[in-house]
Protein backbone atom coordinates (compact mmCIF):
# COMPACT_ATOMS: atom_id res chain seq x y z
CA UNK A 1 0.00 0.00 0.00
CA UNK A 2 1.53 3.57 -0.87
CA UNK A 3 0.20 7.15 0.36
CA UNK A 4 0.96 10.53 -1.96
CA UNK A 5 4.12 12.14 -0.67
CA UNK A 6 4.07 15.07 -2.83
CA UNK A 7 1.10 16.62 -4.53
CA UNK A 8 0.19 18.47 -7.73
CA UNK A 9 1.89 21.87 -8.22
CA UNK A 10 4.54 21.12 -5.59
CA UNK A 11 8.27 22.16 -6.46
CA UNK A 12 10.52 18.84 -5.82
CA UNK A 13 13.93 17.94 -6.86
CA UNK A 14 14.49 15.45 -9.23
CA UNK A 15 17.32 13.20 -8.22
CA UNK A 16 18.34 11.17 -11.58
CA UNK A 17 17.59 14.24 -13.66
CA UNK A 18 19.29 16.76 -11.39
CA UNK A 19 16.86 19.61 -11.81
CA UNK A 20 14.15 21.25 -9.98
CA UNK A 21 10.47 20.49 -11.35
CA UNK A 22 6.89 21.21 -10.11
CA UNK A 23 4.62 17.68 -10.16
CA UNK A 24 2.17 18.55 -12.48
CA UNK A 25 0.01 14.78 -11.91
CA UNK A 26 -0.04 12.83 -8.87
CA UNK A 27 -0.93 9.29 -10.94
CA UNK A 28 -1.98 6.71 -7.97
CA UNK A 29 -2.04 2.68 -9.38
CA UNK A 30 -5.13 1.22 -8.11
CA UNK A 31 -6.00 -2.84 -7.62
CA UNK A 32 -9.71 -3.83 -7.47
CA UNK A 33 -10.92 -4.49 -3.82
CA UNK A 34 -8.00 -2.56 -2.07
CA UNK A 35 -8.73 1.08 -0.59
CA UNK A 36 -5.29 2.14 -0.88
CA UNK A 37 -3.43 2.81 -4.08
CA UNK A 38 -0.42 -0.06 -4.60
CA UNK A 39 2.08 2.49 -6.42
CA UNK A 40 1.85 6.52 -6.76
CA UNK A 41 4.26 7.87 -9.46
CA UNK A 42 4.63 11.53 -9.89
CA UNK A 43 4.47 13.33 -13.72
CA UNK A 44 6.72 15.97 -13.30
CA UNK A 45 7.04 16.64 -17.39
CA UNK A 46 10.25 15.18 -17.80
CA UNK A 47 8.96 12.37 -20.36
CA UNK A 48 8.45 9.86 -17.74
CA UNK A 49 7.26 9.27 -14.40
CA UNK A 50 9.18 9.52 -11.12
CA UNK A 51 8.66 7.51 -7.58
CA UNK A 52 8.31 9.35 -4.50
CA UNK A 53 11.88 7.81 -3.16
CA UNK A 54 13.81 9.39 -6.65
CA UNK A 55 12.20 13.17 -5.59
CA UNK A 56 12.91 15.46 -2.46
CA UNK A 57 10.60 18.17 -1.31
CA UNK A 58 11.52 21.49 -1.30
CA UNK A 59 12.71 22.63 2.25
CA UNK A 60 11.02 25.18 3.77
CA UNK A 61 11.90 27.95 5.28
CA UNK A 62 11.89 28.75 8.89
CA UNK A 63 8.85 31.14 9.52
CA UNK A 64 9.98 34.29 11.08
CA UNK A 65 9.11 34.08 14.89
CA UNK A 66 6.52 36.10 16.06
CA UNK A 67 6.87 40.55 16.91
CA UNK A 68 4.35 39.76 20.25
CA UNK A 69 7.31 36.64 21.24
CA UNK A 70 10.38 38.07 20.54
CA UNK A 71 10.11 41.96 21.27
CA UNK A 72 10.22 44.65 23.75
CA UNK A 73 9.43 47.76 22.73
CA UNK A 74 10.30 50.24 25.15
CA UNK A 75 9.91 54.19 25.86
CA UNK A 76 13.48 55.65 25.95
CA UNK A 77 13.90 59.58 26.45
CA UNK A 78 16.15 61.10 24.20
CA UNK A 79 18.06 64.70 24.81
CA UNK A 80 16.00 67.81 23.23
CA UNK A 81 19.24 69.98 22.79
CA UNK A 82 18.35 72.00 20.09
CA UNK A 83 15.02 72.78 20.73
CA UNK A 84 14.58 76.58 22.40
CA UNK A 85 11.63 75.29 24.67
CA UNK A 86 13.91 72.57 26.07
CA UNK A 87 13.54 73.95 29.78
CA UNK A 88 9.48 74.95 29.14
CA UNK A 89 7.84 73.69 31.84
CA UNK A 90 4.52 73.22 30.03
CA UNK A 91 6.77 70.12 28.74
CA UNK A 92 6.24 66.81 30.47
CA UNK A 93 9.54 65.95 30.27
CA UNK A 94 11.37 69.00 29.54
CA UNK A 95 14.76 69.09 27.59
CA UNK A 96 13.58 65.40 26.46
CA UNK A 97 11.36 63.69 23.65
CA UNK A 98 10.08 59.59 23.87
CA UNK A 99 11.51 57.63 21.32
CA UNK A 100 9.75 54.04 21.03
CA UNK A 101 12.47 51.83 20.63
CA UNK A 102 12.44 48.30 19.09
CA UNK A 103 15.65 46.84 19.14
CA UNK A 104 18.06 46.01 21.72
CA UNK A 105 20.76 48.51 19.96
CA UNK A 106 18.15 51.70 20.67
CA UNK A 107 18.16 51.58 16.64
CA UNK A 108 14.46 50.92 15.19
CA UNK A 109 11.61 52.10 16.33
CA UNK A 110 9.50 55.47 16.72
CA UNK A 111 10.46 58.71 16.31
CA UNK A 112 8.99 62.19 16.57
CA UNK A 113 9.95 65.22 14.96
CA UNK A 114 11.21 68.21 17.29
CA UNK A 115 8.40 70.91 15.70
CA UNK A 116 6.01 67.87 16.04
CA UNK A 117 6.62 67.30 20.01
CA UNK A 118 6.62 70.93 20.87
CA UNK A 119 3.48 71.19 19.22
CA UNK A 120 1.95 68.62 21.69
CA UNK A 121 3.85 67.37 24.21
CA UNK A 122 1.44 65.64 25.76
CA UNK A 123 -0.02 64.23 23.14
CA UNK A 124 3.48 62.51 21.93
CA UNK A 125 4.03 61.44 25.41
CA UNK A 126 0.62 59.36 25.16
CA UNK A 127 1.32 58.23 21.66
CA UNK A 128 4.75 56.86 22.81
CA UNK A 129 3.26 55.19 25.96
CA UNK A 130 0.38 53.37 23.84
CA UNK A 131 3.14 52.16 20.99
CA UNK A 132 5.24 50.82 23.45
CA UNK A 133 2.48 49.05 24.91
CA UNK A 134 1.18 47.61 21.83
CA UNK A 135 2.80 44.14 22.31
CA UNK A 136 1.42 44.00 25.60
CA UNK A 137 -1.81 44.23 24.30
CA UNK A 138 -1.62 41.79 21.44
CA UNK A 139 -0.71 39.14 23.79
CA UNK A 140 -3.73 39.95 26.07
CA UNK A 141 -6.03 39.97 23.20
CA UNK A 142 -3.75 36.75 21.69
CA UNK A 143 -4.70 34.92 24.92
CA UNK A 144 -8.55 36.02 25.01
CA UNK A 145 -8.92 34.33 21.99
CA UNK A 146 -7.31 31.16 22.79
CA UNK A 147 -9.31 30.70 26.04
CA UNK A 148 -11.99 31.46 23.97
CA UNK A 149 -11.19 28.78 21.47
CA UNK A 150 -10.02 26.66 23.83
CA UNK A 151 -13.02 26.54 26.69
CA UNK A 152 -16.15 27.64 23.71
CA UNK A 153 -18.51 26.33 25.91
CA UNK A 154 -17.64 27.89 29.12
CA UNK A 155 -16.82 31.20 28.27
CA UNK A 156 -19.85 34.19 28.85
CA UNK A 157 -21.21 35.17 25.34
CA UNK A 158 -20.09 38.86 25.89
CA UNK A 159 -16.40 37.41 26.67
CA UNK A 160 -16.50 35.37 23.14
CA UNK A 161 -17.97 38.95 21.30
CA UNK A 162 -14.65 40.85 23.22
CA UNK A 163 -12.68 37.38 21.69
CA UNK A 164 -14.14 37.38 18.23
CA UNK A 165 -13.16 41.41 18.33
CA UNK A 166 -9.87 40.76 19.53
CA UNK A 167 -9.18 37.95 16.31
CA UNK A 168 -10.33 40.74 14.08
CA UNK A 169 -7.63 43.30 15.47
CA UNK A 170 -5.13 40.42 15.26
CA UNK A 171 -5.91 39.79 11.65
CA UNK A 172 -5.51 43.32 10.43
CA UNK A 173 -2.25 44.09 12.41
CA UNK A 174 -0.82 40.81 10.52
CA UNK A 175 -2.54 42.13 6.97
CA UNK A 176 -4.75 39.33 6.04
CA UNK A 177 -6.80 40.79 3.41
CA UNK A 178 -9.54 38.67 3.74
CA UNK A 179 -11.31 40.66 6.91
CA UNK A 180 -11.21 44.04 7.14
CA UNK A 181 -10.89 45.35 10.59
CA UNK A 182 -13.14 48.25 10.57
CA UNK A 183 -15.94 46.49 8.54
CA UNK A 184 -15.87 43.49 11.00
CA UNK A 185 -15.78 45.62 14.03
CA UNK A 186 -18.54 47.64 13.14
CA UNK A 187 -20.90 44.62 11.99
CA UNK A 188 -20.09 43.01 15.88
CA UNK A 189 -20.96 46.11 17.63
Amino acid sequence: MAKAVFHKGQRVYVKPVGTWAGIESVNPQWVKGVEEPLRVTYDVGLGRDFQAHELTAEEQSPAKPDLIEIENWRVLRAVNRLSADARDPRHPNPGTFPVVVTDEKDWGGWRVPMTEYDRDPARIEHQARVIANALRLMRVARELIEFAQDHPHETPRQLFELAQQAEVLLAAIYHEPSVRAGDAIAAAE
